[in-house]
């Protein structure tokens, strides 16, 4: 369940499995469709096969939980810390990440049983209580798995668009359904105060190490949309050379525009005169009063120059968000694709922020291979905020801060505007 504050319930053991066990049963939900061959597919280094993330989430289970802690546990075979370890330095060496898709060995019953294995032991470990450890540091390492699971399902989503887009057949996931939702036509904007704010995580309930220490910031009055920039709003930018005219574009981001030859978000194209993009329903015109999605941080800013606003930053947006309720288009409403405009910060894609991706005053990592989940990754890329229509809705939080590089395009990334006051 999710609270206006974004926190899970304080849970005993008893939660703490249930949580375990719905977060296993939803992965298999999302794989449920797919067949061995769909199982194995890597289109990107920045992607993984389906087999992969069902492989590498029990992984992480086995070697921070199974492995140190559950006296006489067995590994189902010790060569897979090598081939699923994914970026863990201090967890041994790791199998290449851009050949993952080479794996057909171990073959896909083979992982389900390794999948099977491990959740065994787990289910055993917690029924007798036979875990060497405190039951509060337990209980926190396996919330972690588990959260690290559902990042792992919003992956799973994503790498498998973007294989099935390199499909002339442009597959469908599954079959369309009908979204009724109230559109909200008109932009409109909320004003905010700004002052000396505290955001961050406060300590209750989970959060990613990168979530805290909760520290002072000042703001300036600013306002926020309270829509996203939709489709035909980006469509305008296109018609009016927002795409050619380099004043509009950070310097990289113009070299990486030329070298891409982007011209549209990713999965567009031009069909009998309308556009169209490619989704996990499959391939359908492009909707006007959708969140636009598929941008790069370059594009992004490009886009709220022209339109003569800017990004949030992340401050300004966690502030906004802080007091309000999370409801919005989430993996588990089983779309996997934003839909119409509506008021609210939440859900549909995720929204670049101006902010670099870095430590808050006082940030700490965890000591061993766990301190490596997201310290290490402080550099070079962008914070976005609000979570999209492929993230777990138990996951979101006002302080949740996702990452990535100024120049990707294949996960659920959109944008909002804001402006000064």
């Amino acid at each position: 369940m999710i609270y206006p504050d974004g926190q899970t319930e304080p849970a005993p053991a008893s939660s703490t499995a249930s949580l375990f066990n719905s977060v296993r049963a939803q992965t298999e939900h999302l794989v449920a469709p797919l067949n061995d061959e769909d199982m194995g597919l890597q289109s990107m280094e920045d992607a993984s096969p389906p087999k992969w993330h069902l492989a590498h989430t029990t992984w992480f289970f086995e070697e921070f939980i199974l492995k140190p802690s559950l006296p006489g546990y067995r590994p189902k075979d010790e060569r897979f810390a090598i081939l699923f370890n994914s970026y863990y330095v201090q967890a041994g060496p790791r199998h290449t990440r851009s050949k993952r898709g080479l794996l057909s060995r171990p073959t896909v019953p083979e992982v389900r049983d390794y999948r099977s294995h491990v959740e065994e032991a787990m289910r055993d470990g917690l029924s007798r209580g036979a875990f060497a450890l405190e039951r509060d540091q337990l209980e926190a390492l396996i919330t972690l798995g588990c959260h690290h699971e559902m990042q792992h399902q919003e992956l799973l989503v994503t790498d498998l668009l973007h294989a099935f887009s390199h499909n002339p057949l442009l597959p469908a996931f599954f079959e369309s359904r009908p979204v009724d939702i109230p559109l909200k036509p008109e932009r409109s904007w909320t004003s905010y105060d700004g002052g000396l704010l505290e955001i961050g995580h406060d300590g209750d309930g989970f959060a990613y190490d990168c979530e805290g220490p909760r520290h002072k910031v000042w703001l300036d009055p600013y306002r926020l949309c309270d829509q996203l920039v939709t489709n035909g709003e980006w469509i305008a930018f296109m018609e009016d050379g927002g795409y050619e005219n380099q004043t509009l574009w950070l310097m990289e981001g113009w070299a990486v525009r030329e070298q891409n030859g982007w011209d549209s978000p990713l999965y567009w194209w031009k069909q009998e005169g309308s556009w169209w993009t490619y989704t996990l329903q499959g391939p359908r015109p492009v909707d006007l009063s959708a969140p636009v999605v598929h941008v790069s941080y370059y594009e992004a800013d490009a886009f709220a120059r022209w339109s003569g606003h800017r990004l949030p930053t992340e401050a300004e947006w966690e502030a906004a968000a802080e007091p309000t309720t999370i409801e919005g288009n989430f993996l588990e409403s089983g779309h996997y694709m934003p839909f119409g405009r509506r008021s609210g910060l939440w859900g549909d894609v995720w929204q670049w922020t101006s902010s670099a991706f870095s430590p808050y005053p006082g940030f700490t990592p965890p000591e061993g291979a766990i301190g490596e989940y997201n310290g290490k990754f402080m550099v070079n890329q962008m914070v976005l905020r609000g979570g999209s229509c492929a993230t777990p809705g138990l996951q979101m939080r006002s302080s949740y801060r996702t990452f990535f590089y100024p120049h990707q395009r294949w996960q659920m990334l959109g944008l909002r505007l804001a402006a000064d006051l």
